[in-house]
């Protein structure tokens, strides 16, 4: 597995796992109960999309760094 593909798992993880505590924590301050299918649902959700976020934007920076060496 190369490093790019190990920091767009990372991103994706961290990111997801982070979102939905903090939309957990929303909901318990408004008075809910925790919810799991939503906490992961929330969590594989936004965790995929921050990961083709990431590989998006590497994906440009690498371009970008090619093109300043030619």
């Amino acid at each position: 597995m190369n490093t790019q593909t190990k920091a767009i798992i990372k991103s994706g993880l961290f990111s997801g796992i982070v979102y939905a505590g903090l939309m957990a924590g929303f909901d318990y301050s408004d008075g809910e109960n925790f919810r799991i299918w939503r906490f992961i649902l929330n969590a594989l959700f936004f965790g995929i999309f921050m990961g083709l976020f990431t590989r998006y934007n590497l994906k440009k920076q690498a371009d970008n760094d090619k093109n300043k060496t030619d």
